[in-house]
């Protein structure tokens, strides 16, 4: 399906966009690249969506059954600084892609590039190259810009590596993949005073101690054991003298979860542990939620084009059905809210025995032997979906 020569031209170009990595909404680099690319294969190129989002439309030669469906992958990096020493690291301080991105962009450009030269499928194909999916939510910025009114696709599908996973394998669920994720921002006021007199203030380092130790019972203790949640706090900011207890205590975190019924719960509960906790140490609490990135839940039809179309590529033994969903959160989560879809994980686990790459690692790096196994994925999903009728897939 796709040569050795091309191969290589894929891999330097994945090297090459790792080398200057991009943080979302600053694309622009990239965004050139994948335009340019698109139209050498004589795609039709639109550009502007989410300011540096760009789509490339190809009609199969099969009959234009009217389906279109849209494959999807995301172009920006992440602000870390890379600690790899190999040729094609960062020359950009504080950036790198350490989340494959640069990979997922290079596999679906050889996808577009081989469907372009083998266009024989039914209906049309959107490659949808997408902008800031790392924490900015790119993909709501696409839709609020009109992806799906200027197409019209039937459904969507996404992909992410998976380093968990062997080179030539997928995961396909059946309903939840991703969490949603939402910041929560704890703000603990007591009253400062000398450190060797503490009883005349109130300790806000104390009662927020109390607090994030009592969080972790939130979860345990308001939730069914089959019900998924995680509340973790990640930062706690208080102080600046050796001597002298602080008014203010901030704590910063996230929540995650499968269902909105239950994030409801999670965030009563923490509400609820919030005023008790104040009460007991006569310290004032405000809690905040901030809601981003919704579940991301593939729908059973698409699924089993997904499953399919894997089998197809890599034989049955190498697709996993159902494994356990992830608590990470991914911003696909979007278009799922606007099309039927779905979203897998392509294995690009480690090229040598014992090798681990780890997703936002600062020594992260996307696995070129998985560049293949993408574009196999890829150009059999679009085969398949794209001849789809709609009827219920069988798994």
């Amino acid at each position: 399906m796709i040569n050795e020569n091309t191969l290589a031209e894929l891999a330097a170009l994945r090297r090459d966009l790792h080398a200057h990595p991009e943080l979302a909404f600053q694309e622009t680099r990239t965004a050139d690249i994948v335009a340019r690319e698109l139209a050498r294969y004589k795609l039709e190129v639109h550009r502007g969506l989410a300011k540096t989002g760009v789509v490339g439309v190809l009609h199969g030669k099969k009959g234009g059954n009217g389906r279109m469906i849209a494959l999807r992958a995301d172009m920006d990096a992440l602000p870390l600084e890379e600690r790899n020493d190999f040729a094609h690291r960062s020359v950009h301080a504080g950036r790198m892609h350490a989340c494959g991105h640069d990979g997922h962009v290079a596999m679906l450009l050889g996808a577009a590039r081989h469907l372009a030269g083998h266009p024989d499928f039914s209906g049309s194909v959107a490659f949808v190259f997408q902008p800031a999916e790392e924490a900015e939510g790119g993909a709501a910025a696409m839709v609020t810009d009109g992806l799906f009114r200027m197409f019209p696709v039937k459904a969507v599908y996404g992909l992410h590596n998976w380093p968990e996973l062997p080179v030539g394998t997928v995961a396909v669920h059946r309903g939840p993949v991703m969490a949603s994720t939402c910041r929560l921002e704890i703000r603990v006021r007591g009253q400062g005073g000398h450190a060797a007199l503490p009883q005349h203030g109130v300790d806000a380092i104390v009662t927020a101690s109390h607090l994030v130790a009592a969080l972790q019972t939130v979860t345990a203790r308001n939730l069914s054991p089959l019900s998924a949640a995680v509340v973790s706090i990640t930062q706690f900011h208080a102080g600046s003298a050796w001597n002298a207890l602080p008014d203010e205590v901030l704590l910063r975190g996230t929540l995650r979860s499968f269902e909105e019924s239950v994030q409801d719960r999670v965030e009563s509960a923490i509400e609820r542990l919030c005023a008790g906790v104040a009460a007991s140490f006569g310290a004032r609490i405000e809690v905040r939620f901030s809601r981003l990135y919704p579940p991301t839940r593939n729908t059973e039809n698409e699924a089993g084009i997904c499953l399919r179309a894997a089998r197809k590529a890599f034989g049955a033994k190498n697709v996993l059905t159902d494994p356990p969903p992830s608590m990470a959160a991914e911003d696909f989560s979007y278009f799922l809210r606007e099309k039927p879809g779905c979203y897998v994980w392509l294995g690009s686990g480690g090229a040598t025995e014992g090798e681990r790459r780890v997703l936002h690692d600062s020594r992260y790096d996307f696995n070129d032997a998985a560049l293949r196994a993408g574009v196999r994925y890829w150009v059999s999903l679009a085969r398949e979906a794209s001849a789809a009728d709609g009827n219920p897939a069988g798994h």
